[in-house]
């Protein structure tokens, strides 16, 4: 990476690959974040859901916030290239007491959106309850919850980091929601 930024990559590697078999759909959660943007890639199969890939993307604090922004934007598009997924999820923004917060949250959504539009990945948004719901049944779950209802639902063997089980809860969600409408 250029400009002293810096890219850390999951170590939560299932199925990877970038052949994907006949009946199978995955799904590019996102966790937007300016100083941690996680992702997870779910995989839907014949034999229910498991974990392709998760990860962080962590900008380095010490540049400005369009190179931060860079780097989460060129992150997204490496795992878009290795995992090809079908559809990005993405958390919307949910109301706080912190503006600035929110409005970098904002930043990185659209560069999170820009990177699926611009690989031809169509994007779906879901809310923190919805979220939560999809994956713990109670909109209201607190983090730890969720990160221990995805690695139970991927069977994971270790917990994933905060911000990556949360992008793997929003790709879950979205798999949830596409089996739902289809029916």
């Amino acid at each position: 990476m250029e400009n002293g930024q810096t890219q850390t990559g999951g170590t939560g590697r299932g199925d990877a690959g970038i052949v994907k078999a006949a009946g199978r759909f995955r799904v590019l959660g996102i966790d937007p974040g300016s100083v941690v943007t996680g992702y997870g890639v779910v995989e839907e199969a014949a034999r229910g859901l498991c974990c392709v890939e998760y990860g962080e993307i962590k900008p380095l604090k010490s540049v400005a916030f369009s190179s931060c922004l860079q780097t989460i934007c060129g992150g997204i598009q490496e795992v878009i290239r290795r995992t090809a997924p079908g559809a990005l999820s993405i958390e919307t923004i949910f109301y706080g007491k912190n503006i600035r917060s929110l409005i970098k949250q904002g930043h990185v959504r659209g560069v999170a959106i820009l990177a699926a539009a611009e690989s031809g990945v169509p994007v779906y948004e879901y809310s923190p309850l919805e979220i939560k719901k999809a994956v713990v049944g109670f909109g209201r779950a607190e983090k730890g919850q969720v990160q221990m209802m995805v690695r139970a639902i991927l069977k994971l063997s270790e917990l994933p980091p905060p911000d990556a089980a949360d992008a793997l809860a929003v790709a879950i969600c979205h798999i949830h929601f596409r089996k739902a409408e289809s029916t």
